[in-house]
């Protein structure tokens, strides 16, 4: 049994904690990349070309004997269109050749124990300091990893009592660290509501909102979640692991009752 040391909002050792079992599960990057990418794709848009574009034309091959390329041609002579080339692939206005088709399957799936596993090791991955720095996050004044708080986490009601918690528990270079990170992103994703991109904060798992969530939404790349509602893509943004994540006391606690 390994027993951690848990912490109040002051950055003081309160009491200790069992560590839960999910922890002791193994680093699986690929099966977290395969569920991560399989979330990712429960977003996408389906988009396709018109069925019928290009091939609203009365065009036609004349067939052989004529001298000519038996392209289709549209019908008539007394037009200026007349015999031009068209519904071909080559010609001007014609149809694509392998369009993109709005039936095609993007929906990816995923197996329930694979998922499950994947929540499991990106869960155990939060508790590795080396890839938690690998990952981008500083690391240098967090206590310990995994970082637990008492349940006065829950109870945060302002941003700036936020700001005081983040420096007393050593997680204020990392939110800084975000907020420097916005850029205005290159390219033409400007346009399609994707302007900003900015890096990825702590995220902190509770058992019961009781103000946090909106005392900390002034602040960039931070996430609130229940631990009922974890998944691989908020524990690993990007099929990276090792997100500098936060438990509230109680919700570390219901960890193997949750993920068992």
């Amino acid at each position: 049994m390994t027993v951690i040391q848990a912490y109040d909002l002051t950055g003081n050792p309160t009491d200790k904690i069992e560590l839960p079992k999910v922890f002791e599960t193994p680093i699986r990057p690929d099966v977290v990349k395969r569920a991560v990418l399989t979330q990712q794709s429960h977003r996408l848009q389906p988009q396709g070309r018109d069925p019928m574009a290009g091939k609203r034309t009365s065009a036609e091959s004349l067939g052989t004997g004529l001298g000519i390329a038996r392209m289709a041609r549209v019908k008539g002579s007394a037009h200026p269109r007349a015999r031009q080339a068209a519904f071909i692939p080559h010609a001007v206005g014609g149809r694509r050749t392998h369009p993109p088709r709005a039936e095609k399957r993007i929906y990816k799936k995923i197996n329930t124990k694979e998922r499950r596993l994947a929540i499991r090791s990106a869960i155990a991955a939060t508790a590795q300091k080396s890839l938690v720095a690998s990952r981008g996050h500083l690391v240098d004044e967090v206590p310990s990893l995994p970082l637990v708080v008492s349940d006065d986490l829950q109870d945060i009601q302002t941003s700036k009592e936020a700001k005081n918690v983040f420096t007393q528990l050593g997680l204020l270079p990392d939110v800084l660290r975000v907020k420097k990170s916005l850029k205005i992103r290159a390219g033409k994703g400007k346009m399609r509501g994707r302007r900003r991109r900015h890096g990825v904060g702590p995220l902190f798992v509770i058992d019961e909102d009781r103000g946090i969530r909106k005392a900390v939404n002034n602040f960039l790349g931070i996430d609130v979640m229940p631990v009922s509602d974890l998944n691989a893509e908020t524990l690993a943004p990007g099929t990276s692991l090792g997100r500098l994540t936060v438990w509230s006391a109680s919700a570390f606690r219901k960890l193997d009752e949750v993920f068992s």
